[in-house]
């Protein structure tokens, strides 16, 4: 009975899906095309061949997309993160497929804004529907509905935090059925060696297994058998190494199933959102700039002798090294004279900084009060060097000269041209501090905290805090 109403849910549920993809096509068209609807009637009413062509193309994209990007499997234990990326591969894949059609068929649309608006409404109702749908089943499981029996490998630690887990959120719908260990403890029903006979005589529906891998490897190999002649979900606790800010996500490569663990919180979809802020922020600064840029060039190479830019390696995402672009603030060979200032370094730590520098320029001094001479930077973030919001990229020198190994996790991101650290009084700010903030950024991510940094950073750039 409970499988037949899951499908009939499933059904309803695809339904959905597929008339949301038929709204959004029908606000295209309406919208996006100068026959509007009557595109629609005549196809439907006196077919030809490319209107054949093109409704056997989009309900069959359609069908495939809905039945092969894992968008019915379960989201029990997805977050947002899982979902929506799901949600954005289907719709692009579909928007491509019509893209194609319009190249093909050469119907009487607008291509850009009607593959806009059908990409845009798809996403969003495609969307709604499975907050519509995460809210429903919320409500179902608190009131007992939709529950998975569930049984914990191992009642020591782990497994009682999992215990644990399951019971503060009961939103998930887990029904915790016992623990399976050799000890002896509350909640055990039986032995390892028993798993294949508790798992035939009790309703079981998932297994999750919270043992250690060293010492376990051959247990948790039998269990994961026992439960696969049985066709019982198993899920392992992947907290493998006791890991404080890293987090896994499971793969494959070929069909070897692998645990990823990564050091930040970008998923898929952030990383696509960071990287379409950066490629549209940047273009849009850049080109908006460019008569300031041209006039900046000009005073530079009339004031002083030598290049506009100065470029420069810097160490950037893994510790790959790519060139970065600046206005030139000082004397051709400065690099060459910074050894004879070495003593006279103001900032602590691996930095080279000194407020009066002999090598700036009278336009340099004036160019880093105002931070002008980092508009350049703009080129690497168009090439993709450099995000928009990042921890500043470091130059080879102060790199060498780190002193501690957890200093290195700043370069798990893309490095930008504002941080924390640029809204915080720059060179007033301590080394130590400003890589305390380029991990506080790492670890707490998201699209608003860089918007509200980039907010941010105009008036502090305006008020010249902190620059040398």
């Amino acid at each position: 009975m409970k499988e037949r109403i899951r499908r009939s849910l499933l059904l309803i549920y695809r339904i959905l899906d597929l008339l949301a993809l038929g709204t959004a096509l029908w606000l295209a068209f309406y919208y996006g095309g100068p026959l509007g609807l009557d595109y629609i009637k005549l196809a439907v009413t006196s077919p030809s061949f490319d209107s054949t062509i093109f409704f056997i193309g989009v309900i069959g994209s359609w069908l495939f997309v809905l039945s092969s990007f894992w968008l019915y499997r379960s989201k029990r234990l997805a977050n947002w993160d899982d979902e929506m990326g799901e949600v954005l591969r289907a719709v692009g894949f579909v928007t491509l497929i019509l893209a194609t059609q319009i190249l093909l068929t050469e119907w009487p649309v607008f291509p850009k804004r009607f593959l806009l608006i059908f990409a845009s409404v798809s996403f969003l109702l495609l969307f709604f529907i499975r907050l519509f749908k995460r809210k429903l089943l919320r409500e179902f499981r608190l009131h007992g509905r939709n529950l998975r029996s569930v049984l914990v490998i191992g009642a020591g630690a782990r497994g009682q935090k999992m215990l644990n887990l399951i019971r503060e959120n009961p939103e998930i719908g887990y029904q915790f059925a016992g623990f399976i260990d050799d000890m002896d403890a509350p909640g055990v029903i039986g032995g390892i060696s028993q798993i294949s006979k508790i798992l035939s005589r009790n309703v079981i529906d998932e297994i999750i297994i919270c043992l250690p891998i060293k010492t376990f490897y051959d247990k948790m190999q039998f269990i994961t058998e026992a439960a696969e002649e049985q066709g019982i979900t198993v899920r392992i606790y992947s907290d493998l190494f006791n890991l404080k800010l890293a987090h896994a996500v499971t793969g494959e490569i070929g069909e070897a199933p692998i645990l990823s663990i990564y050091s930040t919180r970008l998923s898929s979809w952030q990383s696509f959102l960071k990287g379409a802020l950066d490629i549209i922020g940047g273009t849009a600064i850049l080109f908006a700039s460019a008569p300031l840029l041209l006039l900046i060039a000009v005073v530079i190479k009339i004031s002083s002798p030598g290049p506009v830019f100065f470029i420069q390696e810097r160490v950037g995402l893994n510790k790959r090294r790519f060139n970065m672009f600046k206005f030139r603030t000082m004397v051709v060979d400065a690099t060459e004279r910074q050894k004879e200032l070495e003593m006279l370094n103001e900032a602590d730590g691996p930095v080279f900084k000194i407020k009066d520098d002999p090598r700036v320029t009278k336009v340099g001094k004036w160019l880093r009060k105002t931070s002008l001479d980092e508009l350049p930077q703009l080129i690497n973030v168009v090439l993709g060097d450099l995000s928009l919001v990042g921890p500043r990229p470091l130059p080879e020198r102060d790199f060498q000269k780190f002193s501690k190994s957890w200093f290195n996790r700043r370069f798990s991101v893309k490095p930008g041209i504002t941080c924390i650290w640029q809204i915080s009084g720059r060179s007033e700010t301590s080394f130590d501090k400003w890589i305390l903030q380029d991990l506080e950024y790492i670890d707490k991510w998201s699209i608003g905290l860089d918007l509200k940094i980039l907010a941010k950073t105009v008036p502090t750039v305006l008020r010249g805090t902190g620059a040398m």
